[in-house]
């Protein structure tokens, strides 16, 4: 069976947005599940987006002037299985749950569906993730399972907290 359920909510996050946009004035923010679409006018300085934990703590604050921001996590939709801890992202190379490099990716995009792509093929690639998403040239935020972060080139490096 193939879910294609995270890929869905991205793309009707785009299209909510851009919809929203057509036929409303104003500016619009749509997050499904962290799965984050912008559309129409930008609020002044953009639009902050917090980059929360497992746990729901606030790790950084981050802008968005129009980009999409989505985040993987091996965190969320888990279960034990044969006593070993199983979460929902799929290595398609093996067909059985991801290993386990990154607690969760943060990526952003031009659209919540490009975001969220590269946000699961993170997780997938493991330790490989930062050298293949700095070379596709999308800013993102590695965090460990230790909370340990990494950012590659376009990701702000700068920790803020929530106001």
């Amino acid at each position: 069976m193939l879910d294609l359920g995270a890929t869905a909510k991205a793309y009707a996050a785009d299209l909510i947005a851009a919809r929203l946009a057509r036929q409303l004035r104003g500016g619009f923010l749509v997050n499904l599940g962290g799965d984050i679409a912008v559309s129409g006018l930008l609020p002044v300085g953009g639009w902050d987006i917090g980059v929360e934990d497992e746990h729901g703590v606030v790790r950084q604050v981050v802008v968005s002037t129009g980009q999409a921001v989505a985040t993987s996590s091996t965190h969320h939709r888990t279960w034990t299985s044969d006593g070993e801890k199983r979460h929902q992202i799929v290595d398609p190379r093996t067909g059985c749950t991801a290993s386990v490099a990154w607690a969760q990716v943060t990526c952003a995009g031009v659209s919540a569906v490009e975001a969220n792509a590269a946000s699961t093929a993170a997780i997938v690639l493991g330790p490989e993730a930062p050298k293949w998403l700095a070379g596709q040239g999308i800013p993102d935020r590695l965090d460990s399972e230790i909370g340990r972060s990494v950012v590659t080139p376009g990701w702000p490096s700068r920790e803020r907290q929530a106001a």
